[in-house]
């Protein structure tokens, strides 16, 4: 999968002295017409895209759909299609690691209109996450606002405003 974007978040530099491990994630764009199924957290005052980590047995592809009946309770997840990688490196909040070397995989989907029960886990739940349909604009001003202003944003902010504005292009909006 091509490559979008490679971000380094500044504490991780040089990386030659920092130990890290490699994580997976798969992340969804859901969009209809003017809107997005994005996830607002917040904890951290941002919107997000849906999906999380890639499971050790999963690929790609699986780690997408269950990640995304979960968090957002999608049904009838259909017409997956490839945009890209954002590769990123950023500091790792437990004493194992320095660094982790996350690669975010991001697929186009469908799914259907009507959203059921999600499946969320006990920190997500805490953070105050939960699926809603935005229009896409107002979530790059939102997401832009919180970079700007507040104390509260998380390390994943800035990628996902990234993915958001590359969205836009593709679609010309």
């Amino acid at each position: 999968m091509q490559i979008l974007k490679t971000s380094y978040h500044p504490s991780v530099l040089p990386l030659e002295d920092k130990t890290s491990f490699h994580r997976r994630a798969a992340r969804a764009i859901v969009v209809k017409e003017d809107k997005i199924l994005l996830l607002f957290t917040e904890r951290y005052h941002d919107y997000s895209l849906p999906g999380g980590g890639i499971d050790e047995h999963e690929d790609k592809v699986q780690g997408l759909l269950r990640e995304l009946s979960e968090e957002t309770g999608a049904r009838n997840i259909r017409n997956i299609r490839e945009l890209g990688a954002y590769e990123e490196y950023r500091p790792w909040h437990k004493p194992d690691f320095d660094v982790v070397h996350m690669m975010s995989y991001c697929f186009w989907c469908d799914i259907d209109e009507e959203l059921g029960d999600v499946s969320l886990e006990d920190y997500e739940v805490k953070n105050g996450m939960r699926p809603l349909w935005v229009n896409i604009h107002e979530a790059i001003a939102h997401n832009k606002e919180t970079i700007a202003n507040s104390d509260k944003q998380g390390l994943s902010i800035e990628r996902e405003t990234y993915l958001l504005e590359l969205i836009v292009k593709e679609l010309g909006l």
